[in-house]
């Protein structure tokens, strides 16, 4: 890398209590300071992962992925405390979901996601850890006149990550940073642990500081002019330029170059595009494809069996298995076949529970199989709908059914899929909410 610094804290806004950073005018900024890579590090989550992830690579920039997490160490006295966790690789970005998820589902206090020391021990692997500078644990132990205990935490904390642990320094001219400095650079020359500039990014640009303390306001639920607003941000927490932070920390130049050299041991290569499936139990000595075809054409024959003047169809039987066969290649060779059934499964047992279903709708109505298979109650042919505009060979894409269950039992359907294919294999769509035109005002 041809860069001096790299940064490597940064909320984008996706962190919705203190950033106003997008992720297209990020880009842009990196680029316009020619600078080869940059990490985002979201307060416990990772929702502007994808979108990240592919504009950087777009834009010649290599993606650094990370998050911010709030640390509860053991002690019941003992206040949660920021940790920096970067993926370097898959392994690393595995362990960053299982500690998100880990600290939403079991870790909230007060509504807020919080980590525990016991469960960062035992995914470590794949990662590289930043102190947090004041607001980690050993920041504050030294802002405290702890040296001792600071000396003792650096120490776990370098064991947890055999040479992947960094002392986290800051110049943003908040409280304490000077005199946390001095002692944190005497530490980390006693236990030789190396030392890194981060700048606390949470806006682009010197001038948005006004616009990102009313966000963090909104956050709060306070006015601006609070007197009893903690003020947490300087205007200095922007972009800065490679020359600026080499400048600010001329006195500490290894803090700089080490940005640079976490920026190298971070190569995370994600395979989008790629959909990964439960498994869909079949008959022993049947292959799914076979039992996905037979299931078809079978349920194609009850169909038109059952229609009140069989001889009035508008085509014939050939048209229908024709049809049938066309989309029957279509669906096995583009690897479907499983999704058919898995979608089939819960929507009859639905029925069979007396769950009311929709009849079909949007572009999965226009499917022969999904009609055979009582997925939908639509006739495709009656009313002349093209199976190519639900899944065409030429756009590959996953198949998408618009289904309605009734209200009263839609809860009971999500139970069964969760049972049925196992609570880890199963989520619900989720909305992200970020701060645009509408929400601001």
């Amino acid at each position: 890398m041809n860069s001096t610094f790299i940064h490597l804290r940064l909320h984008t806004e996706f962190s919705l209590i203190d950033s106003c950073v997008r992720l297209d005018c990020l880009i842009q900024k990196v680029i316009d300071q020619s600078m080869p890579a940059v990490a985002i590090t979201d307060f416990h989550n990772l929702f502007a992962l994808v979108k990240f992830y592919k504009r950087a690579q777009m834009a010649g920039i290599k993606p650094i992925v990370g998050v911010d997490f709030s640390l509860q160490q053991t002690g019941a006295q003992s206040q949660p405390t920021n940790i920096l966790l970067l993926a370097q690789n898959l392994v690393g970005y595995k362990n960053l979901i299982k500690l998100i998820s880990r600290s939403y589902r079991e870790g909230q206090e007060g509504g807020k996601p919080r980590i525990h020391d016991q469960w960062l021990e035992e995914n470590t692997d794949g990662l590289i850890g930043l102190s947090g500078a004041q607001k980690g644990a050993v920041g504050a132990a030294l802002s405290a006149g702890r040296y001792n205990d600071a000396k003792h935490l650096l120490t776990y904390f370098m064991n947890l990550f055999p040479d992947r642990f960094y002392l986290e320094l800051q110049r943003t001219s908040r409280y304490g940073e000077e005199e946390y400095i001095e002692p944190a650079i005497q530490l980390a020359n006693e236990l030789e642990c190396p030392v890194v500039a981060t700048n606390d990014v949470c806006f682009l640009n010197s001038d948005e500081f006004e616009a990102h303390e009313a966000r963090v306001c909104i956050n709060e639920g306070r006015t601006l002019e609070d007197p009893r607003r903690d003020r947490r941000y300087t205007a200095k927490q922007f972009l800065r330029s490679a020359e600026d932070m080499s400048e600010i920390f001329k006195d500490i130049p290894e803090a700089i170059a080490n940005s640079v050299e976490i920026a190298k041991r971070c190569s995370l290569e994600i395979g989008l595009g790629k959909y990964s499936l439960p498994k869909f139990s079949v008959p022993d000595n049947v292959s799914p494809n076979d039992y996905f075809i037979k299931l078809s054409e079978t349920g194609l024959q009850e169909r038109l069996l059952k229609r009140p003047d069989i001889s009035r169809l508008r085509y014939d039987r050939e048209i229908y298995s024709e049809r049938l066969k066309h989309e029957l290649l279509i669906i096995t060779k583009m690897g479907f076949t499983g999704y058919f059934l898995i979608v089939m499964d819960f929507i009859l047992w639905a029925k069979n529970n007396d769950i009311p279903v929709g009849p079909g709708r949007g572009s999965g109505a226009g499917s022969l199989v999904a009609y055979a298979l009582k997925i939908t109650d639509i006739d495709p042919l009656e009313y002349d709908l093209l199976f190519e505009r639900f899944l065409n060979p030429e756009r590959v894409s996953l198949p998408d059914f618009d289904i309605d269950f009734c209200m009263d039992g839609r809860d009971k359907v999500i139970d069964y899929v969760a049972e049925r294919y196992g609570r880890m294999a199963v989520s619900q769509i989720v909305t992200f909410g970020t701060m645009a035109a509408k929400a601001v005002v």
